[in-house]
């Protein structure tokens, strides 16, 4: 199921905003306790959670561990002859080792975020982007290092308290891959469709007792394999321009611009890649103005020595969700 951007003239309402933000916390929050928190009805955030899935403006997906999934993807800026960026995009987004592909502004370049095996990656990069005579140039950065990625984005919309009392117990990372057998990897599968899957549709679709998923899904919670992502056109959010920093900062700290970008409320992604530059952070910002002002006023003061800003147009793909642009709502 597509996921709607929506037209930068809709927005939602200040709850809608902070119901948003509650499944940023926590994508698996009942909506009982989400109620209790922000202090309205039950039946309010049924309702309202409802009406946003059914209208295509959120949807809440299962995110890969940071660690396990980021390191050694490959980030992509193919550039494409115009005209042709929207078949590039497209084609790139139907491949399910892509959850990320935006359209950059100026119509020439695409990017997209890759999680595969080395055969599959030469088939696209050396056969299949070439083949397609649209590609003029394409980029790969490898990730070497995550700091923070788009299931730790919080919008902002709820108080510390708030997002206190919503958030799960942290969970120490295994020192060991755990071990999964077929039950764990179809429920993974399944939470990554639909991470508000109650249990007993789960149950259903898996072909296991309910309380048989209850239990697993206990221990996978245990092992951090439950990470959420809500998915929702920023711009519905207040956050008007998405843009992509390639940053060039001294190998020595590396490290400490990382982990202060990572913590900055604005940025929803933080990578060391290989390249030209050696850091890659993604931000969120309110307006052109405010991008200007995180460019001088939270860069300037880390030491960045250079910085290669792009925006993006259009997100064609977020966290393994299509995303498509639905009528204006009256």
């Amino acid at each position: 199921m597509d996921l709607g951007t929506t037209d930068p003239d809709t927005v939602l309402d200040a709850l809608d905003r902070r119901l948003v933000c509650a499944l940023q916390v926590d994508g698996r929050a009942e909506p009982g306790r989400i109620a209790d928190v922000l202090g309205v009805s039950s039946r309010t955030v049924t309702r309202r959670l409802a009406r946003m899935r059914q209208a295509d403006v959120l949807r809440v997906v299962r995110m890969p561990d940071v660690e396990d999934a980021a390191v050694g993807a490959l980030l992509l800026r193919v550039r494409v002859l115009s005209g042709r960026v929207d078949a590039v995009a497209r084609a790139l987004a139907d491949r399910p080792d892509v959850p990320f592909v935006d359209v950059m502004l100026g119509g020439h370049e695409v990017g997209a975020v890759m999680l595969t095996d080395a055969g599959a990656r030469d088939r696209l990069l050396y056969g299949q982007l070439p083949a397609t005579g649209a590609v003029t140039e394409t980029t790969t950065h490898a990730v070497l290092h995550a700091f923070a990625d788009a299931g730790q984005w919080r919008a902002g919309h709820l108080t510390e308290d708030e997002t206190a009392a919503l958030a799960r117990p942290a969970v120490p990372r295994p020192t060991a891959p755990p071990a999964l057998d077929a039950l764990d990897r179809a429920l993974l599968e399944r939470l990554g469709e639909d991470a508000r899957q109650a249990h007993a549709v789960l149950a259903a679709a898996v072909g296991a007792p309910e309380s048989t998923v209850r239990r697993r899904l206990h221990r996978l919670d245990g092992l951090g394999l439950l990470r959420t992502h809500a998915t929702v056109d920023p711009r519905l959010l207040g956050m008007a321009v998405d843009a992509n920093l390639w940053l060039e900062v001294p190998p020595g700290r590396l490290a400490e611009v990382g982990a202060a970008l990572a913590r900055h409320p604005q940025v929803h992604g933080v990578f060391a890649t290989s390249g030209p530059t050696n850091l890659l952070a993604t931000l969120f910002c309110a307006d052109h103005g405010g991008l200007y002002r995180f460019l001088t006023d939270t860069l300037g003061p880390l030491g960045v020595a250079r910085v290669e800003t792009t925006i993006t147009a259009r997100a064609v793909k977020r966290a393994g969700v299509l995303l498509r642009q639905p009528p204006r709502r009256p």
